[in-house]
């Protein structure tokens, strides 16, 4: 099975660096691992468009009467 060499680099350091998972850990923690209390609150859906309103948007073309 093919292994590119960065993996295989990756390997080895993480063979020689165990402390290193670790600090993979925490860093992961910092940014993923977060309890719902401690998650931003989503935004309010006021935001959203309307349905229909769409309709009243573009007025049809006059057309000439000649």
């Amino acid at each position: 099975m093919y292994e590119s060499e960065l993996t295989k680099f990756m390997r080895e350091y993480l063979k020689k660096h165990p402390e290193e998972i670790d600090s993979q850990k925490k860093g992961r923690a910092v940014w993923w691992d977060k309890k719902p209390a401690e998650r931003a609150p989503l935004p309010p859906m006021g935001h959203s468009p309307k349905a229909g309103g769409n309709e009243a948007t573009f007025t049809a073309p006059e057309e000439d009467s000649k």
